[in-house]
C-alpha cells in the first residue's frame, strides 16, 4: 500500500505571486513549520533536471537528509519533485491555478512503497504528525505570499 496526501489552500494572490514562493526551491525553507535548509549541488536554479540536497525534520529524526530533481515545472501552472531517501523515491506536485479571488494550491506527496519498519509507522504516523505539518507549511505558504504581495 502506498502513502500519500493531497492538500489544498486558497491564496489571496495572483498566480504570479504564488509561483515566486513555489517555484523557488531557495524560498521553501521559508514556508516550512520546522528547521530546513536546502541547496541546489547542479544545475539552473528552478529549472527540470535541477538537484538538490535538503536537511529537515521528519518523525525520528531531526537531520533528515535526502536529495531532489525538479522532474517537471510549468511556470505558474505546476511543479513536481521526487525525493531520495533511503526508502525510495517520494514525489511532490505543486499545482497552482487561478481561481476567483486568487489562487488554489494543491499539493501532493506520494509515498515510495515502504518497507522493514517504516512500512508499520509511515501509515500511524503521517496522518497524526505528518499530515498535520504540511497543513501548518500551506498556511505558512498563504501568509507568506500574501504578506510578500501586500508589502508591494
Amino acid at each position: 500500500m502506498t502513502t500519500q496526501g493531497d492538500f489544498t489552500i486558497m491564496i489571496e494572490s495572483a498566480p504570479d505571486a504564488v509561483w515566486e514562493w513555489v517555484g523557488d526551491i531557495s524560498k521553501h525553507p521559508q514556508f516550512s513549520p520546522h528547521d530546513y535548509t536546502v541547496e541546489r549541488i547542479s544545475g539552473e536554479p528552478n529549472a527540470v533536471g535541477s538537484r538538490y540536497r535538503s536537511v529537515g525534520w521528519v518523525p525520528g529524526d531531526k537531520a533528515h537528509k535526502n536529495e531532489f530533481e525538479i522532474i517537471e515545472s510549468v511556470p505558474e501552472s505546476r511543479l513536481v519533485i521526487r525525493a531520495e531517501d533511503d526508502q525510495g523515491p517520494f514525489v511532490n506536485t505543486f499545482t497552482v491555478k487561478p481561481v476567483s479571488g486568487g489562487t488554489q494550491v494543491d499539493y501532493q506527496i506520494v509515498f515510495p512503497k515502504m518497507t522493514g519498519m517504516s512500512a508499520v509507522l509511515v501509515p500511524v504516523l503521517f496522518p497524526l504528525v505528518g499530515k498535520s505539518d504540511i497543513r501548518k507549511r500551506m498556511t505558512m505558504l498563504k501568509s507568506a505570499v500574501e504578506t510578500d504581495a501586500h508589502s508591494r
